[in-house]
């Protein structure tokens, strides 16, 4: 649980001391410490003094004592009336003259903090008192007060903006006067490539500070040395670094050293995007060689194909769309799944036991969504259906107070909620947000993560009495969970479950999706009020500092809604119908188990086991045998069934038969003086199907060794031919994609193929490549142009169609599943586009163009331009093995049904047989 863990550290570090930046109020600096006395009762019998740490924030004066039973004294500036040194005087300066280091503060409202050490609400002393302080220093006596009295006057100007400005103003001095400390470098060699001032971001509070970006590090030194002198990344070390947005603007940047890890290492707010853009290049530009940048659709790929949890994909969902457990107006947001609380055992065997994933919360109780409806139809423009969000700060710490209650103190002024409105219990909460008239929360990752301290009052705090008596304690967890533990891992099962991977896409559509904005937020119930999300106020555009404050604080406290990253319908999860898959990752991944035994495997079970047995080995590809048997660069092969003879097609305008037993070329037919495309063999293994440049399609007898027909079908050059099922599938340059039933002659009679054109698929463009789904229902084709098409080949309609590559498509193909096409093209990138949404949901760079290639639906074996053969982890987008092969491109590749066995043609004329070694 990343908070946790991290407060849990933070304890750990600074265990001796009290104080913390949450002892300030929001939106508020600390800028200096001094080592003093606070004296008590000066010149009175019982005079003492408390020696510890005299801070100066910019709203306030806090004292922490060196004696933890002593409270931290926190003086609001607003709340003084007067603040000056002993010997005053009106007549003259007397703070170069003082020597006693003696400063006295009168005010009529002053808070107590952490006495006895104890975490609980502030103590309020109202009236008026004096409090003496000495520095140890004295020297420094004049500066202190002057700055004090700067400060008093920034906190009793009338308007917050006002205020801001002035503190601003401050503050930037400050930063103006200092600079990064060069000798905290960690060699003397580093050097320097940036410096810029910035503030560093945790939840609630920033502390500012310099940035400086070195060839070896990357450096923070706050300006009050809080909570430590410098912090310090190795860019060695980095491994993610996201542009964040903070406070409405582009000003955020986070670096994580982690791969999987909520909480990042380091989250920076500056001053204006020009010095975050110019850290955020400086430092992707060093880790561009180490790290692969993954993509919300890279992702996807990897969830739907069950290589990610659900819960490691929400969490790299929630991170692109700028959620951070640094910001908890933007708190990562995970959503309820369990809808039963009351029942002993909790059946995740049956849909009413989960939440309705299609629906927002605020419209899971149809009634009140109803009342919600009638208010929004009368309401004015702009319109919102919901009058809170379903993520903000409080939302967050109502969560979260039991092991982060100096954060609720912070956000509510030194106050906890009051005890019937706390996390007692979760049917309450879950009730709550059913029936509740403002309440359409959430839940936060803590909820499926493996820490359940949040649920346990382990500090033992204070916190509060309900109304009946009872002391808030621990969480009243469900019937069905016999401690924190045990729910937790419900849970974890419950997100993991059957139901929830077939409808979670549903919920993905509202938070993250198409369903967040626009008319299909309005049919979904699913509108906020536009402050809330994204590009709906300009802060740069409001001119009068005031406003832009109210606004600001009002959308911070309020939430926000994530960034969105999707723009249509997110695609399904595949439900494999393997017995049981455990993925390497927090959660162990049960998917449904097969109604197969195991001691009744099917043939199918066999063959799938050795093929993917097969994928996982195909990094130990062997080159076999190899022969030179054309004069121009080789453009289709295929085998017979019995893997006997193959045929080949090429440029040098021949179809050659190669005999694999006697390792000869046995026939050479050319059909005209233009080129072949490709070729492929008709069922029964006697007839071979060559396409040509010439606009023709031959059909060549392989029993009677001659032509049998010619299909005159094109007006320009065929690019590709597939068969299925007694149907010819022709892609030509003449812009389109035409689909044959083909009725087969006889040679012996020499009666000719008929053939009746069932569909002709239009393009707007030469189409260089074709491919269908199993079913052969669906056809995807590839242009000269980049474009890739997803046709429903029974109505001849187009379903998607996308401008994928810039340049000609080389190959596209179906993934076993028929979920997704992956292709290739010559702008060297794979791309791959799922089906059903039409939505590209993975993009991988290459180092050059791939020309041909297959895979299994994670792996890609490819053949390069310049002749290796490439095999690609697609889920990594890395290549895992490079092959040397070719001495020119690959341009054709077959492989057998079992997957273990290939042949590569290329531009040096060559046909090359590879094999799998275990």
């Amino acid at each position: 649980m990343a908070f946790i863990r991290k407060r849990r550290l933070e304890r750990e570090l600074y265990s001796k001391e009290r104080f913390s930046l949450l002892l300030l109020n929001l939106e508020e600096y600390y800028f200096e410490q001094h080592t003093a006395n606070h004296i008590i009762n000066k010149g009175c019998r019982d005079e003492r003094k408390f020696r510890g740490s005299l801070k100066i924030c910019s709203k306030s004066i806090i004292f922490e004592p060196d004696d933890n039973i002593q409270p931290i004294i926190k003086i609001p500036l607003r709340d003084c009336m007067s603040i000056k040194a002993p010997e005053d005087n009106e007549a003259s300066n007397p703070f170069t003259r003082d020597t006693s280091g003696r400063f006295s503060v009168v005010c009529n409202q002053v808070f107590l903090i952490k006495e006895r050490n104890i975490i609980a609400p502030y103590k309020t002393v109202r009236g008026r008192t004096e409090h003496l302080f000495q520095l140890d220093v004295a020297g420094k006596l004049g500066d202190v007060v002057q700055n004090l009295h700067q400060l008093y006057r920034a906190s009793c100007l009338d308007k917050m903006g006002d205020q801001a400005a002035m503190i601003t103003a401050i503050l930037q001095s400050r930063l103006a006067r200092t600079s990064f400390d060069k000798n905290r470098f960690q060699s003397i060699s580093e050097t320097l490539h940036m410096e810029c001032k910035a503030e560093m971001v945790t939840p609630l509070v920033t502390n500012p500070g310099h940035v400086c970006v070195t060839d070896a590090n990357l450096y923070f030194q706050p300006l009050n040395g809080y909570p430590k002198p410098v912090v310090q990344i190795t860019l060695q070390n980095v491994r993610r670094i996201y542009k964040r947005r903070h406070g409405l603007m582009p000003l955020g940047l986070e670096v994580f050293c982690t791969e999987n890890e909520l909480c990042s290492d380091i989250y920076l707010k500056f001053y204006n995007y020009q010095d975050r853009d110019e850290l955020y290049f400086l430092i992707a530009t060093y880790i561009e060689n180490h790290v692969t940048e993954h993509t919300a659709e890279s992702y996807m790929l990897q969830w739907q194909r069950g290589h990610i949890s659900n819960y490691q994909y929400l969490l790299h969902l929630n991170n692109l769309a700028d959620r951070s457990c640094n910001d908890l107006s933007q708190y990562p947001v995970f959503p309820w799944i369990i809808a039963d609380y009351s029942s002993s055992v909790l059946d995740l065997t049956k849909p009413e036991t989960f939440r309705d994933l299609s629906k927002p919360v605020g419209a899971l109780n149809k009634e009140r969504l109803d009342r919600l409806l009638t208010r929004y139809r009368e309401m004015p423009e702009p319109k919102f259906m919901y009058g809170s969000h379903y993520s903000s700060p409080g939302y967050v710490l109502f969560y979260l107070v039991r092991v982060a209650p100096e954060y609720m103190l912070c956000l509510q002024n030194g106050k906890f909620d009051h005890a019937d409105r706390m996390f007692n219990s979760l049917a309450e909460t879950w009730k709550n947000c059913l029936d509740g008239a403002t309440d359409f929360k959430e839940l936060i990752p803590e909820f499926y993560e493996n820490d359940s301290s949040f649920l346990v009052n382990s500090l033992k705090l204070d916190l509060g009495k309900r109304q009946g008596g009872k002391m808030v304690e621990d969480v009243e967890l469900p019937p069905w969970a016999s401690g924190p533990d045990d729910f937790l891992q419900k849970s974890q099962e419950a997100l993991e479950s059957q139901y929830v991977s077939e409808h979670l896409h549903e919920w993905i559509d509202l938070i993250f999706g198409y369903k967040q904005k626009g008319s299909e937020a309005v049919a979904a119930h699913n509108v906020f009020h536009p402050l809330t999300y994204e590009g709906g106020v300009d802060l740069n555009s409001i001119m009068d500092p005031n406003e832009k404050v109210a606004l600001l604080t009002q959308i911070l406290e309020f939430g926000q809604t994530p960034k969105q990253l999707f723009t249509i319908p997110h695609p399904r999860r595949i439900i494999p119908k393997l017995k049981s898959l455990s993925r390497t990752s927090s959660h162990s991944v049960s998917i449904a188990e097969s109604p197969v035994s195991p001691n009744e495997e099917s043939f199918e079970d066999l063959t799938e086991e050795s093929i993917t047995l097969a994928w996982n080995n195909i990094a130990k590809l062997k080159l076999d045998e190899q022969y030179k048997i054309h004069k121009e660069a080789i453009t289709g092969i295929a085998v017979t069934c019995s893997g006997s003879s193959l045929f080949t097609t090429s440029q040098d305008s021949t179809l050659k038969m190669f005999s694999k037993e006697s390792k000869t070329i046995q026939r050479s037919v050319s059909f005209s003086n233009m080129a072949l495309s490709s070729c492929l063999i008709l069922p029964g293994d006697t007839t071979v199907i060559s396409s040509s440049w010439d606009n023709h399609i031959y059909f060549y007898s392989i029993a009677f060794g001659r032509q049998q027909d010619i299909l005159m079908g094109h007006d320009d050059a065929v690019s590709k031919i597939c068969w299925r099922d007694g149907r010819l599938y022709s892609a030509s340059w003449d812009s389109t994609v035409k689909v044959w039933h083909c009725v087969p002659g006889e040679i012996s009679s020499n009666k000719k193929h008929h053939f009746e054109l069932l569909a002709e698929l239009e393009h707007d463009v030469s189409v260089n490549t074709i491919d269908l789904n199993a079913a052969n229902t669906i056809l995807a084709s590839g242009t000269k142009e980049g474009t890739i098409s997803v046709w429903d080949v029974t109505t001849a309609t187009v379903l998607h169609q996308l401008p994928c590559h810039s340049g000609t498509v080389f190959d596209a193909a179906f993934s076993p599943d028929s979920r997704h096409v992956l292709s290739t093209g010559e702008d060297c990138c794979f791309k791959v586009i799922d089906v059903q949404t039409g939505m590209l949901i993975s993009s991988v760079t290459t180092d050059e163009p791939q020309r041909c290639f297959k895979w299994d639906g994670n792996t890609v074996l490819s053949g390069s331009q310049s002749g290796e053969l490439q095999i690609w982890d697609l889920l990594g987008g890395k290549v895992i093995e490079r092959i040397k092969g070719h001495t020119g491109a690959v341009t054709s590749m077959w492989m057998n049904e079992q997957c273990n066995s290939v042949i590569t043609g290329g531009e040096d004329k060559q046909i090359m047989f590879w094999k799998l070694q275990y």
